[in-house]
């Protein structure tokens, strides 16, 4: 095993703070498109999943009639989502990274390691929340991968796999996935990550997150860093 070099950290519950926002927005676009039986909780267990195919699989669900289950119903209800966040992340006022991410990603830095961002989100959607925090010319970040540029998002390696190729990182196992829900956890592993680490902070417990085999289980983004600095201890060890 050598030197991490590339930190990849989900989004919403993650990296930026989420009072379950996005679950209730994606809720309320399936129940008024005609779905008022999917409910929050439902909803939530489709956090970090890309949201066309968080959608298709809600349909398959709660639409009796596969027939129905199309392209353009899955297209339109998608829209209705985007341009819900779309209009949150643009005027609601508590858009705010969450407690000490900056100071982690910093500390990422002084230790020579690089740091992205992966999310369900499409790139409008991520782009306007990096404005919106100031991280889109902060040099906080040093790569972003949205699902909608990838073949396929969560829990599937194309995010991360995009974002090791941007920044010219060959090894996975120099790599470590950090993210709040279960498609996060098995994203790392997917992408054979050294660390697949599980925030519980988020919209899934420490008891929902372990049957997903994280490497590692922090509380908060601080914890990271000793990870970060036992490991590379052992290594000159």
């Amino acid at each position: 095993m050598g030197k991490i070099r590339l930190a990849v950290f989900d989004m919403a519950g993650t990296t930026i703070h989420d009072e379950n926002n996005v679950a209730k927005a994606f809720q309320k676009a399936l129940n008024e498109a005609g779905y008022p039986q999917v409910t929050l909780k439902e909803a939530n267990e489709k956090m970090g999943y890309s949201k066309p195919q968080a959608i298709r699989e809600l349909l398959e669900i709660h639409e009796p009639n596969s027939d129905k289950i199309t392209d353009a119903i899955i297209e339109r209800i998608h829209s209705d989502f985007v341009n819900g966040m779309l209009h949150y992340y643009a005027t609601e006022p508590g858009i705010k990274p969450v407690d000490d991410a900056e100071e982690v990603f910093e500390a990422l830095h002084d230790m020579g390691i690089k740091v992205a961002l992966d999310t369900g989100f499409s790139r409008d959607i991520t782009d306007i929340i990096l404005k919106r925090v100031g991280w889109d010319q902060s040099g906080h970040i040093d790569a972003t991968a949205a699902s909608d540029e990838v073949q396929k998002g969560r829990p599937y390696p194309f995010m991360i796999q995009k974002i090791m190729d941007e920044l010219g990182i060959e090894d996975s196992k120099s790599v470590i996935k950090i993210g709040d829900t279960e498609v996060d956890i098995n994203e790392g592993h997917n992408a054979d990550c050294l660390m697949s680490i599980g925030v519980t902070n988020g919209v899934y417990s420490r008891q929902e997150l372990i049957p997903h085999r994280p490497t590692h289980l922090v509380s908060n983004l601080r914890e990271l860093i000793e990870i970060v600095k036992q490991y590379e201890s052992a290594l000159m060890s």
